[in-house]
């Protein structure tokens, strides 16, 4: 019992740290926005030098989906609606999440490793002893980095993937290219594209705080610094799956409601 007490209390200590941390961080990005050469890397570093992973994959999620999709409807008759689901799946769900992974394992993973080398090393106290803020100078550019970037390569994942889409659907499947685009602008709404980018721009600060976060509290020296990374990553997929459920059903039932009210 006393176990279980002391884990709820760690784990509310730990938030409530957490929160200070983005706090702390927003505050300062207020007070004083981050050198632009500072952000320029890291919008480099997180956005351009992701571009592959994040083509890569909604390139092969698309073609999943839409092998799946035919093989499940096409007996049905329903291979017509096939452009339609490789869309709306890559654009309400599976953008936002597989490329909030794919830039956690590159870059969340090097940013928790490169700010607890930092730590450990104590250069982050050589910082503060020459009065310049850790905050402002390492996190903020990170943080306003992967806010601004990550809803830049989901919408390119989703185009990857719906483009993967169509390629497997018209040149294996021989579904008519008209067939497959015609369903897609009647069927797609605004609501879609604000959910699928309202997560990319919630993932994006989960990620980059959570994994700065680990970063700054990393403790012990190499061990110390590897397992606070693999602590990042680890909870930055489990966050991500989690907040993307309550942001589905929050938002939809806000749409709902709001239809309700106009209707």
């Amino acid at each position: 019992m006393l176990q279980g007490f002391l884990s709820q209390f760690y784990f509310i200590t730990i938030t409530g740290d957490y929160a200070l941390f983005v706090g702390r961080v927003l505050l300062s990005v207020i007070k004083k926005f981050p050198r632009w050469s500072l952000l320029r890397d890291q919008l480099y570093n997180i956005g351009v030098l992701s571009l592959t992973v994040v083509a890569l994959t909604g390139f092969s999620t698309g073609l999943v989906l839409a092998a799946q999709s035919y093989y499940q409807l096409a007996d049905k008759g329903l291979a017509s609606v096939t452009g339609l689901m490789v869309t709306k799946a890559m654009l309400t769900e599976l953008g936002p999440i597989l490329t909030a992974f794919m830039i956690t394992g590159r870059v969340g993973a090097s940013m928790t490793a490169e700010l607890g080398t930092m730590v450990v090393t104590e250069q982050i106290d050589a910082m503060k002893s020459m009065a310049v803020d850790p905050y402002n100078y390492l996190v903020g550019p990170r943080f306003i980095g992967g806010f601004i970037m990550t809803p830049i390569l989901t919408v390119f994942s989703i185009i990857m993937g719906v483009f993967g889409g169509y390629l497997i659907s018209v040149y294996y499947f021989k579904i008519a290219p008209i067939v497959f685009w015609e369903p897609i602008p009647t069927y797609t709404t605004s609501f879609d594209i604000f959910v699928g980018m309202t997560k990319a721009f919630v993932f994006g600060v989960l990620i980059t705080t959570i994994c700065c976060f680990k970063g700054i509290k990393a403790r012990g020296g190499a061990a110390g610094v590897g397992n606070s990374t693999t602590s990042a990553v680890v909870i930055s997929y489990v966050i991500i799956l989690f907040v993307n459920f309550l942001l589905t059903m929050a938002l939809n039932s806000l749409h709902d409601e709001i239809t309700r009210f106009l209707g």
